[in-house]
């Protein structure tokens, strides 16, 4: 746990906040891992993936879908947050792969950037897919550009990028395996279509965020798995749909 400052906060699109906050970043393992963060006058805290890590500076990105995201929202610089840290395992990044795969959808978005900056740091330089509904959705194009990945942008409703779910452009893509994070249903869609092995981060509610309440549980092939404390990041060989 931790008290973290807000550096600064900023609207990506109409609904998607990127939120660059100061404090200990020392905890960080890997990329995937996330933070549960309190809001006054509300009992859950809300997960969120982190995005990026710079020196103490950490950025996280949250979509506001709620009364807790809608408070985020409307913070400003200097606030202080009391955050939970140091939660999840992160994706492997030490498994062999020469042609790294990334995709994102939506609020899965976010962990794939410090994901792909670390796989950058290790000479394996990713393509990225990232699927949105419309084009007022898309955000981090240019920042995933501007690191060295080629990107594919793939938008649902055809007016921006390619025409389709993200995983429409798998086949335009030589790659040896994948890191996936986003909504259950893509998740799903890129374990059917994907050629080879990869790790698939999983969205899910949470009540505590490091496995004591067990409401995030699920059923894998090698037994039952928190998503908070086993996860987010499962393997594509244990995951049961």
């Amino acid at each position: 746990m931790g008290i973290y400052t807000i550096k600064n906060i900023r609207q990506l699109t109409y609904d998607t906040y990127e939120m660059i906050l100061t404090g200990d970043t020392s905890w960080i393992k890997t990329p995937g891992q996330f933070v549960n963060i309190k809001i006054d006058g509300l009992f859950l805290r809300r997960p969120l993936s982190v995005c990026d890590i710079v020196e103490e500076n950490m950025t996280l990105i949250f979509k506001v879908v709620g009364q807790g995201t809608k408070i985020m929202s409307k913070m400003k610089p200097l606030q202080q947050l009391d955050i939970l840290c140091d939660l999840g395992n992160g994706y492997d990044i030490n498994v062999e792969t020469e042609k790294p795969l990334l995709i994102g959808g939506g609020c899965g978005v976010p962990p794939l950037y410090y994901l792909a900056k670390t796989l950058i740091k290790k000479g394996k330089i990713p393509n990225v897919i990232l699927g949105f509904n419309k084009k007022d959705d898309v955000f981090y194009e240019k920042e995933f550009a501007d690191i060295g990945c080629k990107v594919y942008v793939c938008c649902v409703d055809g007016n921006y990028g390619y025409k389709g779910f993200a995983t429409d452009a798998l086949s335009m893509i030589d790659y040896d395996y994948v890191f996936t994070c986003g909504p259950e249903p893509m998740l799903k869609a890129v374990y059917d279509k994907s050629s080879t092995s990869g790790q698939y981060s999983f969205e899910e509610r949470m009540g505590c965020g490091f496995g004591a309440c067990m409401g995030c549980t699920c059923k894998t092939k090698y037994g039952y798995k928190r998503i908070c404390k086993d996860g987010p990041v499962l393997f594509k060989e244990e995951i049961i749909w």
